[in-house]
Order: structure tokens, then C-alpha cells, then sequence
């Protein structure tokens, strides 16, 4: 009597991170390492890139050749990105495509684990966690619609609850209070309020425009320090596999 056939292998059906694109190459390789970490962590599961602006391959390129895909926007919040240009894209490419499955994914941000990883980022900047000293300025890069910068205004609140001097919403761009601004009115308060130091922490994926206006902006308002981007952590591929997981 034969032996009864093995049971297919069932394979992990791909990840797609979809980021913003950027013409400075800085970013696309940040891109790149984020999701080093998820292959490495997930060696079995196949992650490919797709960008809505600037570089390639496009979310239709990254798509090519799949039967089925897990989309996920590499965004930090929600907003027209993912509210719009992901899903009116998939539309189209599913319209060409009719056989092809596609689940899309809700956005890196916010999860409570990107306090983690930024906290990560201002250690290595010198500030310990939650020092009651100093005040940080949490910077996004802003965005036009308004319950995106209220997400950010709600993690700023969130964060601060963990012992710092206080943490505040600033945008890099299309709202205020500037990373500049914010600082100013830090460093400008009563000396009774006064924190001893102001921390910027840039709640951006990676280096770029916004970033290295932050940066500059903010040192010159008086920031004793700026942290670099997220970038490539531990957290930030524990929240991209975690997206994928339940999607």
C-alpha cells in the first residue's frame, strides 16, 4: 500500500509594505533596513517594497506576479495616504486583475510600542526614559488633515503620563505649533516651569527634508538634542508583523 501523500505546504502569503517615496536616497535604504528586520525576524515570510512617489517599483510593480498579497502602508498615521492613494490603487489594480486578493493593513502608527522605539532613540541621544527634567517635542511631519495631527497631539498626551517634564505635538510641516515654535515656548516658559532641558524626538521613518529641517530648526531654537528618525528597530518590525499577523 502506498504511502499517503504529504500535505501541501502552505506558504505565508507575502507582505507588501507600501512607503511614501522620497527623492533623497537616505530613505528608500531606511525603508530597506526596516525591512531587513521583518525578513530576519520572519526568514519564511516574502516582504517586498512598493512606493507611492519618486522610486520604484510602484505598488502595481510590487504586486506583479502574486496571486495574493497582505498590503501594508509603512505610514506612521493615518491619513490620505492610506485613506485614499492605497485603496483608489488597489481598486485599479484589481480591476485589471480580478483574480488577484489583496488584504491592506492598517498603518504602523500609533501602537504603544513606538514609545518604545522612541524611547530607544532618545537613550542614544543621552536622555534617559521618562526623566522628570526633560520636556520633549515630539515632531511628525504634519499633515492637512486634522485627525492625523490630533493622533499626534493624543500620543504626545499618552507619552507624557510616563514621568517626563512634558511632551509636546509639533509638525514639520502644514500645522503648528513648529518643531522651532514649540521649543521657543518651552525654553520661553515661567523659570518656575521651566524644563532643565528640551528633547526633539522625530517621529519620522527616515532621514529626509523634514527631518533635517527639524533638526536644524530646532538646535537653533535651543533644543539641547535631536534624536534621529525610527529608522530600523526592533519595535518598529514587531509592529509591522504584528499588522500583518491580524489583517
Amino acid at each position: 500500500m502506498p504511502p499517503p501523500a504529504a500535505a501541501p505546504i502552505e506558504r505565508p502569503v507575502p507582505l507588501v509594505a507600501v512607503a511614501h517615496g522620497s527623492r533623497d536616497p537616505r530613505a528608500a535604504a531606511t525603508v530597506e533596513a526596516v525591512l531587513d528586520q521583518v525578513r530576519q525576524a520572519r526568514p519564511d515570510l516574502p516582504v517586498r517594497v512598493a512606493y507611492l512617489d519618486h522610486c520604484r517599483p510602484t505598488l502595481a510593480e510590487a504586486l506583479a506576479g502574486l496571486d495574493e498579497a497582505v498590503v501594508l502602508p509603512l505610514l506612521l498615521t493615518e491619513a490620505y495616504h492610506s485613506r485614499v492613494d492605497i485603496p483608489s490603487g488597489l481598486r485599479e489594480i484589481q480591476a485589471a486583475r480580478p483574480t488577484l486578493r489583496v488584504r491592506q493593513g492598517g498603518t504602523l502608527g500609533p501602537h504603544p510600542l513606538m514609545f518604545a522605539a522612541l524611547e530607544r532613540r532618545l537613550a542614544e541621544a543621552g536622555v534617559p526614559a521618562g526623566d522628570p527634567d526633560t520636556a520633549v517635542v515630539l515632531v511628525s511631519a504634519g499633515s492637512s488633515d486634522p485627525a492625523a495631527n490630533a493622533t499626534i497631539t493624543a500620543m504626545a498626551a499618552e507619552w507624557a503620563r510616563t514621568g517626563w517634564h512634558s511632551v509636546t505635538a509639533a509638525y514639520a510641516s502644514a500645522a503648528d505649533p513648529t518643531p522651532e515654535q514649540a521649543v521657543q515656548a518651552l525654553l520661553g516658559a515661567d523659570p518656575a516651569g521651566r524644563p532643565r532641558r528640551v528633547a526633539v524626538a522625530l517621529y519620522l521613518l527616515a532621514p529626509g527634508h523634514f527631518a533635517d529641517k527639524a533638526r536644524r530648526t530646532a538646535l537653533a531654537a535651543g533644543a539641547h538634542t535631536v534624536t534621529a528618525p525610527l529608522g530600523p528597530t526592533p519595535e518598529l518590525a514587531s509592529i509591522l508583523l504584528e499588522r500583518y499577523a491580524t489583517t
